[in-house]
């Protein structure tokens, strides 16, 4: 057993890798959460490509060093201008979000074919490379975390009466375009603070599985919420096993990020099959 499980993760790069996932398990598991509540599961898969001009700006101009101040350039542009077009009446949220989409991520193909070099080193923020995740990234997704967490926690029941009764909120005095914009940047922080380990493709399923889990098995939000940090966190380190073991001991050479994402997703459908068949838990 120590072998299988726990030998893994005394190598240096596979520990910082899991510490790397556990934050990214508590960061996104909750910001998933209030995407479910929303159904924003659309505009946290665009966002996941409108930051990728930023990400590719930051490399061109500064190196790797450049990639998150970039990427979280992006992302609160990206924030900001959804949050103004969606609460223009003449405007629909999809026509916004799809010409947001189209217009960054166009932005960002033109930048990397003008400069043919960079191509193969910024395919791997496209995919991730989880195994390479340093000490300074995990700081950034650390300080990432707390601010998003502080400010969820301080703002939890204004955003969820938004997400339930829009307009019981705007009568009671609440802004609803602060904080549309709020949970708008929360959702691009959690993207930036995945984009190099797991990748901007690959973040949507961190920030649509895990509270899409926790639904199926609790229906109050606590404990949605800590399921789904839970479901995040056991699927990190069993992918990141699956990965290693894969690759170590057979020879097959499995992506971290992927093999991360294909465990949530696994874990998510076999919940779905077993909840049919169970009754809900009621927390």
């Amino acid at each position: 057993m120590y072998d299988l499980v726990i030998a893994p993760f005394t190598v240096p790069f596979m520990a910082r890798a899991l510490i790397e996932l556990l934050l990214l398990a508590v960061l996104a598991g909750a910001v998933s959460v209030h995407v479910l509540m929303r159904r924003l599961g659309f505009v946290a898969d665009a966002m996941t490509h409108t930051v990728f001009p930023g990400v590719v700006l930051g490399f061109v101009t500064a190196g790797v060093d450049g990639v998150f101040p970039g990427a979280l350039l992006a992302a609160a542009v990206t924030a900001i201008l959804l949050t103004v077009f969606t609460r223009s009446r003449r405007v629909t949220d999809d026509t916004a979000l799809a010409v947001l989409l189209a217009a960054m991520f166009a932005v960002g193909v033109v930048l990397v074919s003008r400069r043919a070099s960079y191509t193969a080193d910024l395919t791997s923020f496209l995919f991730g490379r989880l195994l390479t995740v340093n000490r300074g990234q995990i700081v950034q997704t650390a300080l990432v975390a707390a601010v998003v967490l502080l400010t969820l926690a301080l703002l939890h029941k204004e955003l969820v009466l938004r997400a339930f009764d829009p307009q019981a909120a705007a009568s009671m005095g609440y802004r609803i375009g602060r904080l549309d914009l709020v949970l708008n940047l929360a959702v691009a922080l959690v993207v930036v603070a995945a984009a190099q380990s797991v990748g901007t493709l690959l973040v949507i399923a961190l920030l649509v599985v895990p509270a899409a889990a926790g639904r199926l098995i609790c229906t109050r939000i606590v404990p949605i919420t800590t399921t789904a940090v839970a479901v995040a966190a056991l699927c990190g380190a069993l992918g990141l096993l699956i990965s290693y073991h894969a690759s170590i001991t057979y020879g097959l050479r499995l992506a971290g990020g992927a093999t991360v994402v294909l465990t949530l997703v696994s874990v998510y459908l076999l919940t779905l099959l077993t909840a049919r068949g169970a009754r809900r838990v009621v927390a």
